[in-house]
């Protein structure tokens, strides 16, 4: 394939994406980051284009999740407010002052400094940690690295299927505006704000003013995203080092989404499910499928250097890679 086809590939592509985006969700400037990076890539050298199309599930989980901001869940399911609140309470309250309260409300008023910039850290981990470590499976173990990714987008439409089945709002939610439902209500950075005003940023700020869903708390995708590359460190070693830092990114998370009010122990627990079952359902089911196995055996081809046996007068076998 030519550059010039390539550059052609790729740019019908980002334009379909941005007319649908244009019509569904209206004009946003990260769109262009994301089709002008996978102009980039696609139509760059062979690395480049082997790159991008073996992380491609993290574009599909992205875009997806973008437009879900066209199709709320509050219009499909009850939005699950007081009872999911009192059902916290009940499983994992606490009590404090001789008042019963849940473990968000808990923090709430007993956070410190040093936990605002920690939970802040780790939360910040949420997409960074798994795209790096995707990113590295794939120049260690390219294989590995599909499974991985994979993996990760099956998880998400677990997730997905969580949020329009189960609409579920966050504890922020009933601090700031009680049990009565709201869809206008806009996302609200919660316990993050703290890290941001002790930084004196406003990432978090920015990030939670663009909020697909409002009433998307339960499963925690946050937690989700931690847990399944905890398990792919661990089942590959991909070494003692990287994977002490999973688990305490993994860790790390779980308890920030509770401290920061932006998630109930419900949810990430709920998380933690949707991941085992993503896992699952990919190792046990998909990955014993011939016509998915033998997918997969394509798009290993695709990503990878094609290599060729030739030998050598003395009769030594060698492996030169093939220009495709």
């Amino acid at each position: 394939m030519s550059v010039l086809q390539r550059i052609g590939i790729a740019l019908a592509i980002s334009a379909g994406y941005l007319v649908l985006s244009y019509f569904l969700i209206g004009f946003r400037p990260e769109q262009i980051f994301i089709s002008g990076l996978f102009t980039v890539l696609y139509a760059g050298t062979k690395g480049t284009r082997n790159f991008v199309l073996g992380l491609m599930p993290f574009i599909i989980f992205w875009v997806l999740f973008d437009y879900m901001k066209a199709f709320p869940n509050y219009r499909y399911n009850t939005v699950h407010i007081g009872d999911l609140y009192a059902l916290e309470k009940k499983l994992f309250g606490v009590v404090s002052g001789g008042q019963l309260m849940t473990l968000n409300e808990y923090w709430e008023l007993h956070h410190v400094k040093f936990l605002d910039v920690v939970t802040g850290f780790f939360y910040l981990c949420w997409m960074p940690v798994p795209i790096s470590f995707a990113a590295y499976l794939f120049y260690k173990q390219r294989r590995v690295a599909l499974e991985f990714c994979l993996t990760f987008l099956l998880v998400n439409f677990v997730g997905f299927v969580g949020y329009y089945g189960f609409p579920a709002a966050p504890p922020w939610y009933v601090h700031l505006h009680g049990l009565a439902f709201d869809p206008h209500t806009p996302g609200n950075v919660a316990g993050l704000a703290r890290f941001d005003n002790f930084f004196g940023v406003s990432i978090f700020h920015g990030l939670y003013a663009k909020s697909s869903n409002v009433f998307a708390a339960m499963p925690s995708l946050h937690a989700s995203y931690a847990l399944v590359s905890v398990y792919y460190g661990l089942r590959y070693k991909v070494g003692r080092g990287l994977n002490t830092f999973l688990v305490l990114v993994a860790l790390g998370t779980w308890f920030a989404a509770v401290y920061t009010n932006h998630h109930y122990l419900l949810d990430v627990l709920a998380g933690i499910a949707g991941a085992l079952i993503g896992i699952f359902i990919f190792r046990s089911i998909l990955l014993r499928i011939p016509k998915f196995r033998a997918f997969m055996d394509a798009y290993y081809k695709q990503v990878s250097y094609q290599f060729k046996i030739r030998r050598r007068p003395e009769g030594q076998l060698s492996q030169q890679p093939m220009q495709q």
